[in-house]
């Protein structure tokens, strides 16, 4: 069992075909796991790093970290962002998923980030607590863009965010998060990372 890691543009196609598979369980869309290999699952202007964990050729987990300076109470953060984490159904319960997300934590400290700061459905809080990351109290991230906000808090959503603090400066500022709304904007395309 490794981890791989690619941009995702430069994911091999065997590899990018079977993500797209166990995306497809998770996430049907409309294509269907018909869908190009070549069509980008993320805006290539969040820099979108593919994390693969690998197992003689079959990849039964995935993810994606997605990358994007923001600006919060008046300073600039590089911030990072779990998305499209998933694991194969016939893979779930092994531990998959929770080495994958450590890694991509890890690689994001690796990376010199700020911080990373997500959102996940509340039920799996514990899972994401299990491999190293926080709940940020009361954080509402602000996806879409300005024109055309995507709040975390809106109705129907049982989100929280996710948080850890790597750098310096970013754990200086930690507490100017909590209870704020973040506007993260990371575009049409990924509404909320």
């Amino acid at each position: 069992m490794q981890i791989l890691s690619f941009p995702e543009a430069a994911t091999p196609a065997d590899l990018r075909v079977q993500v797209r598979e166990i995306q497809e369980q998770a996430w049907p869309s409309e294509f269907g796991p018909d869908a190009p290999v070549d069509t980008p699952t993320h805006d290539p202007a969040l820099r979108p790093l593919s994390m693969l964990l690998v197992d003689e050729g079959t990849v039964p987990a995935a993810l994606d970290i997605l990358f994007k300076e923001i600006v919060h109470a008046g300073r600039c953060f590089s911030a990072g962002g779990l998305s499209t984490v998933v694991t194969s159904k016939q893979a779930r319960g092994r531990g998959y998923g929770r080495q994958l997300v450590t890694a991509a934590r890890e690689r994001m400290i690796a990376q010199s980030l700020d911080l990373g700061l997500f959102t996940c459905d509340r039920p799996l809080q514990a899972f994401y607590e299990s491999a190293g990351w926080r709940v940020l109290p009361g954080a509402v991230l602000i996806g879409g863009t300005p024109q055309a906000p995507f709040p975390s808090d809106q109705p129907g959503f049982d989100k929280v965010t996710m948080s850890d603090f790597f750098s310096a400066a970013g754990r200086q500022a930690q507490a100017s998060f909590h209870h704020s709304r973040i506007e993260l904007y990371p575009g049409e395309i990924d509404k909320l990372w």
